[in-house]
């Protein structure tokens, strides 16, 4: 081989005459060898390091070549291996090369046939490794959880990447409904802790006398209804992640004793004077500005720059509608499936409307629009009359309404009907809003579920009005 210098074998092969001639053969091709005699040695040879290629007898002393082999193809993909065996074991090296293995060699063979498959493994890694090379450059459509191929989230898949291995703190920031629980749960994913425990806690649900035991855990009797002790999310997330969101809700008194556990991984239980020690990797999340929170006094600046090591900020929905249709086909296939319907897309229209609105609760907005129309209609293409109300706007029938209207009330069905607060005439309450549901109904076509979710009742109640309806004229 020529040009081979680079190149970093392990042999594995209990007999030393014949480890001793293989070894000979690749240093003559100018490959540097390292011969081990025991699985057990190979094993650790890895950990340590790894080859280009390793030369694997499948026969060992303690243990089996294949289980080595299998070890290698899950915890080493990267690396080529090449069986060794005996007449008799063709068929075992046959299966080899189903689990992963490049190729296998049948004793006896000598340097020329060495070096060919030798070099043919090397040749295939380089393939492997620009064809993986070249996909990785690729915009990806999904990653981790998230499904986008616009530009920002190109730049968030490549920094979780970049970040995912370190033990850097990471803050990220981001409007509600962006995704920062699903970034962190990325981030874990792609890390080396993941095969460890992800604890995610929001800090914002949690009452303020209560926050500190689900971080730090407590000891029986700390506090009335305390009758057992308790681990915190710190100790069920030793060598895991930590994943604190909306953390600018913290006290600014807890704020001072989480600083203390970031900056020394110990902390003390809620009635406890014992210190205990994890090994955490920290992931914050908030939707304000942290620096303005700073600013305000709010947040403990000493506090911010310990979690804002590695900032992350996504992006709204809004700054990315090329992957709002992306995400509503995905959203609609998933929906469908579940609820048992047949949707198959959208007409140009609702893509129209989908791409130019605001989404002000960004995907998770997106999720609970697809997710009505998908309970609420029928399949086939999704028209603009099975559209419900978006954040207090309601797109209407008309193509041309592509930007839906304002309510200048909380209520969809003031955008409906327009009550004049100087009428003279006083109708009674049941009359004024037979005339809301019933206009409601016209408006999406008679369809009474879309109706009731306009304004905000179940279509039971409609069919009910309508018979009590029916008691009053006749009353009347």
């Amino acid at each position: 081989m020529s040009n081979q210098q680079s190149i970093k074998a392990l042999i594995v092969e209990d007999s030393l005459s014949l480890g001793a001639l293989y070894s000979e053969y690749l240093r003559k091709e100018h490959v540097q060898v390292t011969l081990v005699h025991y699985g057990e040695d190979a094993l650790t040879q890895l950990k340590q390091w790894q080859p280009d290629i390793v030369l694997l007898d499948i026969k060992l002393p303690d243990m089996s070549g294949m289980d080595i082999l299998e070890k290698i193809q899950t915890l080493y993909p990267q690396v080529a291996v090449v069986m060794v065996t005996a007449h008799g074991s063709i068929d075992i090296a046959v299966e080899a090369m189903r689990i992963g293995a490049f190729d296998f060699l049948v004793k006896p063979f000598d340097g020329k046939r060495l070096s060919i498959t030798v070099r043919n493994a090397i040749k295939q890694n380089k393939l492997l490794k620009m064809v993986n090379d070249y996909e990785q450059s690729l915009p990806k459509s999904s990653f981790e959880g998230f499904i986008g191929e616009s530009l920002p989230m190109q730049a968030i898949y490549k920094t979780i990447d970049s970040v995912a291995s370190s033990r850097a703190s990471i803050f990220i920031v981001g409007e509600s409904g962006t995704g920062k629980e699903v970034c962190a749960h990325a981030i874990h994913r792609r890390g080396q802790r993941n095969k460890h425990q992800f604890v995610a806690l929001n800090c914002a649900s949690i009452p303020k006398d209560l926050i500190e035991s689900e971080i730090f855990g407590h000891v029986k009797g700390a506090f009335t209804g305390a009758h057992t002790n308790r681990e915190g999310a710190a100790t069920r997330a030793h060598k895991g992640t930590l994943f604190l969101d909306e953390i600018c809700e913290l006290d600014l008194n807890l704020q001072s004793k989480l600083l203390r556990f970031i900056q020394t991984g110990t902390f003390q239980r809620v009635g406890s004077n014992k210190d205990e020690h994890v090994d955490v990797r920290i992931i914050s999340a908030t939707n304000r500005q942290p620096w303005q929170e700073v600013q305000a006094g709010r947040f403990r600046e000493d506090l911010f720059f310990r979690l804002h090591v590695i900032p992350i900020q996504l992006p709204p929905l809004r700054d990315r509608h090329s992957d709002c249709l992306l995400l509503a086909e995905s959203l609609i296939g998933q929906y469908a499936e579940e609820e048992g319907k047949q949707f198959s897309g959208f007409n140009a229209a609702v893509r129209r409307i989908f791409q130019q609105y605001a989404w002000p609760g960004n995907v998770r907005e997106l999720q609970n629009v697809i997710r009505q129309i998908v309970v609420l209609n029928e399949g086939g293409l999704v028209t603009e009359t099975m559209l419900p109300a978006l954040a207090g706007n309601v797109i209407t029938n008309s193509t041309e309404a592509v930007k839906p209207k304002s309510l200048s009330n909380s209520s969809s069905a003031h955008n409906i009907v327009e009550l004049q607060p100087d009428t003279i005439e006083v109708e009674p309450l049941w009359v004024a809003e037979k005339q809301i549901i019933e206009q409601a109904i016209a408006a999406c076509d008679g369809n009474v579920p879309k109706a009731a979710a306009l304004l905000d009742i179940s279509a039971s109640t409609i069919y009910r009005k309508k018979q009590q309806w029916q008691d009053f004229e006749k009353a009347r």
